[in-house]
């Protein structure tokens, strides 16, 4: 069973540019287009929230400025506060590379969630595109 899902982009920006973006919780959850998500606080998460895809908590679980950032959050439990067995970790590490910034995220902790093993199948393949698509996003956020 895969646990995790792996991918990096190369971003003509600066560090600090591509760090001020990946920083905002759930900035991922938005099908290109930001400004159609609402977010809030509530206790020790964001609530980011969005017209289609639902009210996800996203806890911010570590920060090292300006090079890496991990958050947690319920992407197969809309609503749900992530915690153990019903969410996954993402992490963003940040690298200067040629004047640009190499962007790697990694999402693990697929094989514990507590699903039928199809929809954690699901769940993989679906955010595995998302994130091809999320990378092309933020590239272009940073560029523009």
């Amino acid at each position: 069973m895969q646990d995790k899902i792996e991918r990096e982009v190369l971003i003509e920006a600066p560090v600090a540019r591509v760090w001020d973006l990946v920083t905002v919780p759930g900035w991922w959850i938005n099908d290109g287009d930001p400004s159609v998500i609402t977010r809030q606080r509530d206790g020790d998460f964001d609530v980011v929230e969005h017209p289609k895809y639902g009210k996800y908590p996203v806890r911010l679980e570590k920060s090292e400025p300006p090079r890496y950032a991990a958050f947690r959050w319920a992407s197969e439990f809309a609503g749900k506060e992530p915690v153990e067995g019903n969410s996954t970790l993402i992490e963003f590490t940040l690298t200067e590379r040629d004047g640009g910034t190499v962007l790697r995220v990694v999402e693990s902790g697929f094989a514990s969630l507590g699903v039928a093993e199809d929809a954690r199948a699901k769940a993989i393949e679906g955010n595995t595109d998302g994130w091809a698509q999320q990378l092309k996003v933020i590239a272009a956020l940073a560029v523009g």
